[in-house]
C-alpha cells in the first residue's frame, strides 16, 4: 500500500482510479468527497418550478378558461364533467377552502372573518389560491405545461380579476347564460333540497344570492375584452350544455396544448 501511496503521490494522473467510481475520471488527490456536485433534489427542482410557474412574467401565467354565470348556473357540474378529460385540469373556489389546513396562519385568518360572518378579503382569498395552485404543480396535480386550467367561482369580483391578471392568461371566459331566472330558482330549491341543504332551499336566501351576483360578480364580465367572452345557453340538460361548452374549449386545448394521450 505504501509504494501505491507514493506512485499517486508523484504522478496523480498515473493513479489507479478509485473503486467507488468506476466510470468516473480521475479525482484531484486533493478533493474530498464532500467537495462532489451533490444530485438536484427532484422535490426542490418541482418546487422551483412551482414558484416559477407564479410568477408575474406573461410567459408563465397560467392558459385558463374562466367559468362564468349565474347561482345555478351549472359551473359545477360543467368544469367537474371537464375535470375528468386529459388535458383539463378544474379548480372551483369551494373546493380552496374547504382543503384549506385551519391550523396554518391562512387558515387562522380565514377564521377570524368565517366566525364572524364576514367576507372574506379579496387579498387573502387570492393568497389561498395561490397557495392551492403551487401546491398542486408542486404534486403535479396540474401540469401547467399539459392541462387547460378551468376555473369556477373566481374572480368573484372586479378587484380579484385585476389580482389574478399576473397569475392568469385569460383564454377565453365561458358565460353560462341564463335567460328565466324564476327557473333558476326553481332548479336551486330542488337541488338544495335533494343534497339535504335546507337553509339553501330557502327562496329569499337563493334570490339575495341572484342579488348579489348582479351587484359584484357580473361586471367582470365588463373586464375582460368582449372578443374572448362566449356565452352558452345553460337552461338544458347537463348534457346538452357540455356538448355546447366542449365546441368551446376543445379549438382552445387543440390551439394551445399538444393530444395529451399522444
Amino acid at each position: 500500500m505504501a509504494r501505491v501511496y507514493r506512485a499517486a503521490k508523484a504522478d496523480p494522473i498515473a493513479a489507479p482510479m478509485p473503486r467507488f467510481f468506476p466510470f468516473s475520471p480521475p479525482l484531484n488527490p486533493r478533493s474530498r468527497v464532500t467537495d462532489l456536485p451533490s444530485a438536484p433534489d427532484p422535490r426542490a427542482r418541482a418546487e422551483s418550478e412551482g414558484e416559477a410557474n407564479m410568477s408575474g412574467s406573461s410567459t408563465r401565467r397560467y392558459k385558463t378558461v374562466l367559468l362564468f354565470g349565474a347561482p345555478g348556473a351549472g359551473k359545477g357540474t360543467q368544469g367537474k364533467i371537464l375535470g375528468k378529460v386529459p388535458g383539463f385540469y378544474h379548480l372551483a373556489c369551494g373546493d380552496v377552502f374547504r382543503s384549506l389546513d385551519m391550523a396554518s396562519d391562512l387558515g387562522r385568518k380565514f377564521m377570524e372573518y368565517s366566525s364572524r360572518g364576514e367576507l372574506v378579503p379579496d387579498e387573502l382569498t387570492i393568497e389561498m389560491w395561490r397557495q392551492n395552485m403551487h401546491a398542486q404543480t408542486v404534486l403535479s396535480i396540474y401540469k401547467p405545461n399539459v392541462d387547460l386550467l378551468v376555473l369556477d367561482g373566481i374572480p368573484r369580483n372586479v378587484n380579484q380579476a385585476k389580482h389574478l391578471e399576473q397569475y392568469l392568461e385569460v383564454l377565453t371566459v365561458l358565460h353560462l347564460v341564463c335567460p328565466d331566472v324564476e327557473a333558476m330558482v326553481t332548479r336551486m330549491r330542488r337541488r338544495a333540497l335533494k343534497e339535504n341543504r335546507v337553509d339553501d332551499a330557502d327562496e329569499k336566501v337563493i334570490r339575495k344570492r341572484f342579488e348579489v351576483y348582479e351587484k359584484e360578480t357580473r361586471p367582470v364580465l365588463d373586464f375582460y375584452p368582449k372578443s374572448i367572452v362566449r356565452e352558452v345557453n345553460a337552461m338544458g340538460s347537463p348534457a346538452e350544455v357540455l356538448q355546447h361548452v366542449l365546441e368551446v374549449v376543445v379549438p382552445i386545448q387543440n390551439e394551445h396544448f399538444r393530444n395529451p394521450l399522444s
